[in-house]
């Protein structure tokens, strides 16, 4: 009888450490509050890229010829990560819209409620590619606070649509960022 508790503790302890969300099954907007919902893959301030397996249900380093890719340019400037339940008619299969949060630094893997500000159109390559540029929902979370759209960014915080051109500029030569444009909604999945 002892033994088996001895073993039925640890099994069970495993068994629900491993019942973390399923990040491909979260739903793009959440249950409660019915706001936009973000995954953080590579928390703000890194140059170690981070992306989501939904194979494996894990974070992985993003590779280049088989080693871990490095930006190398400046850190990220915010979170960057993808809006879970997305997909662009464009994309590969399973990959989801791309997203930067302006906020502080998140752990890889959180999953906040955001507020959508802007649409980053990244050209890769001849290919058209977003990224929704967002702030977190919880005026709490924030680190700038009175930027809750486009237009508010842009009033309060000018220096940031040049940041981020500069940024996405240098982090990859081979992506030249075309533009910043406000959006009302996201594009259809």
């Amino acid at each position: 009888m002892r033994l088996r508790r001895r073993l039925l503790t640890p099994a069970l302890l495993l068994l629900l450490c491993g019942c973390g969300p399923r990040y491909s099954d979260i739903p793009t907007f959440s249950a409660d509050r019915r706001l936009l919902q973000l995954v953080v893959e590579t928390p703000a301030g890194t140059n170690h890229e981070q992306r989501y397996n939904p194979t494996t249900d894990a974070f992985e380093p993003r590779r280049l010829a088989g080693l871990a890719a490095v930006v190398e340019f400046l850190p990220a400037p915010g979170n960057l990560g993808f809006i879970p339940g997305t997909s662009p008619p464009d994309a590969a299969q399973g990959q989801p819209l791309p997203a930067l949060l302006l906020a502080e630094s998140q752990p890889t893997g959180t999953v906040l409620e955001v507020l959508p500000i802007a649409l980053l159109t990244l050209d890769i390559d001849g290919l058209l590619r977003p990224v929704v540029v967002t702030v977190p929902a919880r005026p709490s979370q924030r680190i700038l606070p009175q930027a809750t759209d486009w237009a508010s960014l842009q009033r309060t915080h000018p220096a940031v649509r040049p940041f981020l051109d500069l940024w996405f500029r240098n982090c990859a030569p081979q992506h030249a960022h075309r533009r910043l444009e406000r959006r009302k909604k996201l594009p259809a999945n």
